[in-house]
């Protein structure tokens, strides 16, 4: 691959270091730790989003006003104050953007562009900014905010002046009506205000998956891009900006056509191209897109080819045969993985995205009305139609439009499941409507406004569905080995062998070579480290089991529905939550669970809640995980220590040294073990100081330490010699030779012409990757038991343990200190 994604003036991160700002941690915070992650080895800091925000918000998702960098971050001066400290220590910004949607935040008049709407309706000129069906509701906005239904929120409405409140929310009032009197004022202005659970079925405006606080906007239209973008590319053409994180792509009517036209407006304001990558979620076997004019992904392919390499395939299988003894799932509840998924889809396309589906069908409707040939597909059967196609999808969504042809997979893929949908129909001619849903899904049938709505839309909302129903439901059900259920992953099959990960790498190098690769991220539901120690279970399940009998008695003692076990799933879950994170921590992991079982949805959910359920969960957690003194703590021992420091090892070294752009998420470059959101967003706490004593030739005290050694070695190595990583660069595998072979990957980076530039400045320069997988494994067999791994000619020296080596290099001695070896050539 070529063309747009090298260009002039465009050089790619060596590696970035992922900061999350917030109030907690601005920009004078992340300007003082500069010289720190200078020293470590980054090339790029990557800022979370850096615009005007909800206030107090930890993430900077929920962007409010465009044309301005969020003021409790330090504003505009604090941001440009942190790029000049950062190119004085020789690195750039990458910014995270959000194209996708802006908040609706409580006082609704921070976001002006929605005030203005609901002033002035569809008459003012920020109505383009948003997709709203003017159509619905008497041309109203729906405004799913009461805590109840109107009727018994009435008496807490209040009119002050021009602004009608309601609590926390503040509402602008059409001008003229200010002195009608309530409720007939409600009835005389562009919104309507409605109790929140409405939102499911009732809401006319797209929305970020099915977060109603998160209204899109269509950036699709020339002058929203502008007013959206004008600020960002104001600070890429002074200089602040060097490159761009996309948020979302998937959300977008037109992702391709967004891309160019950003590509476009970089180009022009930096004079050139920047690196820019998208947080696409790509499905197993599934290519990014060709044609867009980025640098790949934001890596989550990375953390599933990574993680993958580290599970057992055999203990697996042992690990989900005691998974469906103890817990007794039925098959689409969390007993089979495909069954799950499906269950979970069809919960949501009919639940949480009724809204969404009902607008689809309108437009269904609309088309087929207008066509003969179709005009007798019922509403009943295109609605039908259009559960049975979404349900069926693969992948998070089709790149298709009216304006050409669709992609061969999209066409196959849609073809695919509408031949499968069918069948759901019992009418053979009924079911023909699968196949003009298909059609408009594809953009086959026209190209007028209700057809490109279908066209776009569909894609939509199919990626809010496999999001909601995969990511935030089934990933919470299927619960055999927690650490498989990660963004980008397939807890169906998660074992990556070591030939699928060298084949994968090699096509990084040939197709995305500048690809973003991660491990932890803002959004991973675990940290790497709390992987590495679950996928250690997948070596040793008889001490899982182990486990499992010192809490059996638990679930089978208690009567039903008691505080002690509330349920097999959640004993399962919670002790595999609190193995991972290898601590009896309540703060941390009572609101992790709680959000489990809602996510999960079997028990109780986010929006309806059952208490009782929920206190029962707080109180076994407490009296179970929570407490280091229970014996199941004493059942696992330290059976995982030894495996899981060689899986986060090895899975850090794979990471800084494999194709791409790695992305350290902050606090990783040590031991770092967190649960999902909010845990994983705590401000980071850099320690400089640590660093210092390993540059001083102080050993490392222990796997942190020796985590920390690896990262750093690994980028400065990658920065003092960019082109065997780079995109010029080449990327080999090795074989180690020996009964324990399957228990090494390794790999060498050259420049690509020949075999580098040494260390020295001559040439056979170069780096070998070397890490242990499945080391409890290999220990139970008797260890590396003469295996060797050859190296290429000349004489080769660890940069982790100063060790010599050439030729067939004995694993048992280059991995006699630490499970992983980062050789260079002298």
């Amino acid at each position: 691959m070529t063309s747009d994604r090298t260009a002039p003036g465009a050089a790619a991160p060596t590696a970035t270091y992922r900061l999350q700002l917030q109030p907690a941690f601005p920009f004078g915070a992340a300007r003082d730790a500069v010289p720190y992650l200078a020293s470590l080895g980054v090339s790029h800091l990557h800022l979370s989003p850096v615009l005007e925000a909800v206030p107090g918000s930890t993430h900077g998702y929920d962007v409010v006003d465009h044309s301005a960098v969020r003021a409790e971050l330090g504003g505009e001066e604090g941001l440009r104050s942190l790029a000049r400290a950062a190119r004085d220590h020789g690195l750039g910004l990458i910014v995270d953007i959000v194209p996708n949607h802006m908040a609706v935040p409580a006082p609704e008049r921070l976001n002006q562009p929605l005030w203005e709407v609901l002033r002035d309706g569809p008459a003012s000129a920020y109505a383009r900014w948003f997709d709203i069906d003017w159509g619905r509701h008497g041309g109203k906005v729906l405004l799913p905010v009461l805590g109840g239904p109107l009727g018994d929120k009435l008496a807490e409405l209040r009119v002050e002046g021009d602004v009608l409140r309601y609590h926390d929310h503040e509402f602008p009032l059409r001008p003229g009506t200010e002195e009608t009197p309530l409720p007939a004022l409600l009835d005389r202005q562009w919104y309507r205000l409605g109790w929140w659970r409405l939102a499911r079925t009732e809401l006319n405006y797209r929305r970020f998956f099915t977060i109603s606080e998160l209204i899109a906007v269509r950036v699709e239209d020339p002058e929203v891009f502008a007013a959206t973008h004008g600020k960002l590319l104001e600070l890429v053409r002074d200089g602040v900006i060097d490159g761009l994180r996309v948020d979302h792509p998937d959300g977008l009517a037109d992702p391709e056509g967004y891309l160019r036209h950003l590509d476009r407006e970089v180009r022009a304001a930096a004079g050139g191209g920047q690196w820019t990558v998208v947080e696409k979620i790509l499905g197993r076997g599934e290519p990014l897109p060709a044609r867009w004019p980025v640098a790949g992904t934001t890596g989550y392919d990375a953390l599933h080819h990574i993680d993958g390499l580290f599970v057992d395939p055999g203990g697996l299988e042992e690990l989900t045969a005691l998974y469906r003894a103890f817990a007794a799932p039925p098959e689409d509840l969390g007993g089979d993985w495909p069954a799950t998924v499906r269950r979970a889809a069809r919960r949501v396309v009919t639940h949480e995205l009724a809204a969404e589906v009902e607008r689809l069908t309108r437009s269904a409707v609309k088309i087929c009305a207008a066509d003969p040939a179709l005009r007798d597909h019922a509403p009943w059967a295109l609605r039908a139609a259009i559960h049975e196609l979404l349900v069926r999808l693969p992948v998070y969504r089709p790149y298709v439009s009216p304006d050409a042809p669709a992609a061969r997979t999209d066409a196959e893929m849609l073809t695919l499941a509408a031949e499968d949908a069918r069948g759901a129909f019992a009418v053979p001619e009924e079911g023909r409507v699968v196949f003009t849903v298909r059609d408009a899904a594809l953009g086959r049938l026209g190209d007028g406004p209700h057809h490109r709505d279908f066209c776009a839309r569909f894609a939509q909302t199919a990626a809010a569905l496999r999001a909601k129903s995969v990511e935030d439901t089934a990933f919470y059900r299927y619960a055999p080995l927690l650490s498989t259920a990660e963004v980008g992953g397939d807890p169906g099959h998660p074992a990556v062998s070591p030939a699928e990960f060298h084949a994968f790498a090699a096509r990084l190098q040939a197709d995305w070579p500048t690809t973003g690769t991660v491990l932890s991220t803002h959004d991973t539901k675990r940290s790497a480290d709390v992987r590495a120690r679950l996928a250690a279970l997948t070596e040793c399940p008889e001490r899982w089991e182990r486990l499992l009998v010192a809490v059996d008695a638990e679930v089978r003692e208690a009567a039903p529905g008691s505080a002690a076990a509330p349920d097999a799933h959640l004993v399962w879950t919670a002790w595999q939550t609190a193995v991972g994170l290898a601590s009896a921590d309540g703060e941390r992991l009572v609101p992790a669970l709680l959000k489990s079982v809602r996510e999960a949805g079997l028990r109780t959910t986010w929006t309806e809640q059952d208490p009782a359920y929920e206190e029962e969960v707080a109180a076994y957690l407490k009296a179970g995980p929570c407490d280091p003194g229970h014996a199941a703590w004493a059942a696992l021992g330290g059976a995982l220590d030894g495996p899981a420091r060689a899986n986060a090892l090895g899975a850090a070294l794979l990471q800084l040294t494999m194709p791409g752009v790695p992305d350290l998420y902050m606090g990783t470059e040590h031991s770092y073990a967190a649960l999902v959101d909010p845990d994983n967003r705590r401000p980071p706490e850099p320690r400089p100081e640590l660093l210092a004593q390993l540059d001083a030739r102080r050993g490392p005290d222990g796997p942190s330490a020796e985590k920390l050694l690896l990262t750093a070695a690994a980028l400065r190595l990658r920065r003092r010699r960019p082109r065997w990583f780079g995109p010029s660069g080449a990327y080999t595998p090795l074989a180690a030779e020996g009964p324990a072979a399957a228990h090494c990957v390794a790999f060498l980076r050259t420049d690509g012409q020949g075999e580098g530039e040494g260390e020295d400045g001559g040439g056979g320069g170069g780096a070998v990757t070397a890490v242990t997988r499945l080391s409890r494994r290999l220990a139970e067999a008797g260890g590396w038991r003469g295996t060797a791994l050859p190296l290429p000619p000349g004489r080769w020296r660890d940069l982790l343990t100063g060790r010599a080596a050439e030729g067939a290099s004995p694993l048992g001695e280059l991995f006699d200190q630490l499970p992983v070896a980062l050789l260079i050539r002298n």
